[in-house]
């Protein structure tokens, strides 16, 4: 009996010490490359595979396909046990919309006639009218600030104003800033925010004159046969907002180029504008994962799940657009959900957030952070958004295919851009390219994903992104021509900075934030 006790006792024992060995050892185990290490391109392909196929049928906004991909996001996320932030089984925050067919416009300056989609585009509802009107109020850059106003002494109530892109300068300096720095009254945020002083002044239509962006947004919103938008359902937002190109501007001022001084234009203006839209709704995609200890702080992990449906018989599979940012969001939720259930969870609550209506103009961010934020935006940490991750761009081939290019990062946080360095350095030894990061960057990359939405509100990002390619936005954008082992990669580099970014100690400082006005 005493021999059984003893044999016990030492069995005890040495059980006890093995536990406390496996103990010292898990405590010594990176946790984060351990759970980075469940991301792997098998499991990035199996899901491409099915997420890209012809069976999603090119997952345009609003159409059967896209409805099959909300649907196999939620049941990946009910897999995972991952539950919604909304309701039991809820994982879809619905976004009205309004599909636009191009209205109808007769438009007319003096006695010459502009043409829809060549000369001038429409870009928010308007109701159906006839306006006419013997002047034009051109108010220069359009600008109201405490520094700068082009509508002192001028009464724009109920008139059809002119205003062209850009703020003043005085040699190299910026009026407003006082430095070589520009505000916001240069960044895409001005079609917003000018288009909001004429509102508050009293305008009744905005003729914008860019020509930078003109093409773009011509594009995008001129000839096409249709066109999707929010759905607006304040009346008094309702207003006729035209963007028009050089020969259109230049016949009611010839010197816009140059002028800037606020003044009535004697140039008689007419249109007749008839709507034509419908409602209806589209759908983005949330799960959730509670933080252990600072669960009100917010970190977002964003990408886009919609891609450009059929066109002409030929389905529009975005398998790198948006398929590779998609794919990878179930990985890294599942990563972080592996190490939630072995009590490893995040400090701050993570948001999964995979969003609709990102090709037809980030109308998916933008309901989430304009109209229903399912958390408040002062309680978000950071938006990381995960948007074309899984090829290399021809511009590189001859350089390190072991890349990605980073944009935004350093825009609003110091700290942020001081973190992301950090973490890749230590796990997974990217090439950081900040090329498009660049100001001057004429494709405007950080003004065209969905983490704009964010960052217009303070809310600091990053932007991942692999460059376009030969088949951006072309039926060939196919599970094929994902280069894994990058995807994987890179995957593991945003679950990298994730996992810092909601376990470090004090949330990330924005010290750069431009102040609202």
């Amino acid at each position: 009996m005493k021999k059984i006790l003893y044999i016990a006792s030492a069995l005890a024992f040495i059980a006890c010490g093995a536990s406390k060995d496996a103990s010292k050892e898990d405590a010594n185990v990176d946790q984060a490359a351990k759970y980075a290490a469940t991301i792997t391109a098998k499991e990035l392909s199996e899901h491409l595979y099915i997420y890209a196929s012809d069976e999603f049928e090119g997952r345009e906004t609003g159409e059967p396909g896209q409805k099959k991909a909300i649907e196999y996001l939620k049941k990946q996320y009910v897999s995972l046990k991952i539950p919604s932030p909304i309701s039991k089984d809820d994982y879809f925050q619905e976004v009205p919309l309004m599909k636009q067919e191009n209205p109808e416009i007769n438009f007319t300056v003096g006695d010459k006639s502009f043409k829809i989609g060549d000369d001038l585009v429409s870009v928010l509802d308007g109701s159906d009218a006839t306006i006419t009107e013997s002047e034009i109020i051109y108010v220069g850059f359009g600008i109201e600030n405490e520094k700068y106003s082009n509508y002192k002494d001028i009464d724009v109530k109920d008139k059809v104003v002119l205003i062209k892109e850009g703020e003043p300068k005085i040699g190299d300096s910026y009026m407003i800033s006082g430095t070589n720095e520009s505000s916001k009254w240069s960044t895409r945020e001005q079609y917003g925010a000018k288009r909001e002083v004429a509102i508050a002044k009293g305008a009744k239509a905005i003729l914008f004159f860019s020509p930078e962006i003109y093409p773009m947004i011509s594009e995008q919103y001129g000839k096409s046969s249709s066109r999707m938008s929010l759905k607006n359902n304040k009346e008094s937002d309702k207003m006729f907002y035209f963007f028009v190109n050089a020969s259109m501007a230049k016949t009611i001022l010839p010197t816009i180029d140059t002028d800037s001084e606020s003044k009535a234009i004697k140039t008689p203006i007419s249109f007749t504008y008839k709507e034509r839209s419908k409602e209806f709704t589209s759908e983005n995609v949330v799960a959730f994962i509670k933080g252990t200890e600072k669960p009100d702080e917010i970190l977002v992990i964003s990408a886009h799940l919609d891609h450009e449906g059929i066109k002409d018989g030929e389905i529009y599979n975005g398998a790198d657009d948006d398929g590779s940012g998609t794919v990878a969001l179930l990985e890294i939720a599942e990563a972080f959900k592996m190490a939630s259930n072995a009590g490893k969870g995040p400090k701050r609550s993570i948001l999964f957030l995979h969003v609709t209506g990102e090709e037809k103009g980030l109308l998916g961010s933008s309901h989430y952070t304009d109209i229903d934020p399912i958390f408040p935006l002062e309680n978000t940490i950071a938006d990381l958004n995960v948007d074309m991750i899984g090829r290399t761009d021809p511009e590189r081939k001859s350089e390190n295919r072991n890349y990605i290019y980073l944009i935004g990062s350093d825009k609003l946080s110091t700290e942020l851009h001081t973190v992301s360095e950090e973490v890749n350095k230590k796990y997974t030894n990217i090439e950081l390219d900040y090329t498009y990061n660049d100001e001057n960057d004429p494709n405007r990359f950080y003004y065209r994903s969905d983490h704009y939405n964010f960052a217009k509100n303070n809310v600091p990002v990053i932007f991942y992104f692999n460059g376009t390619h030969d088949d951006y936005h072309q039926p060939s954008d196919t599970p094929d021509k994902i280069e894994y082992d990058l995807l994987e990669n890179r995957t593991r580099l945003v679950f990298h900075t994730a996992w810092e970014l909601a376990n470090r100690e004090n949330r990330i400082v924005v010290d750069k934030a431009e102040k609202k006005e």
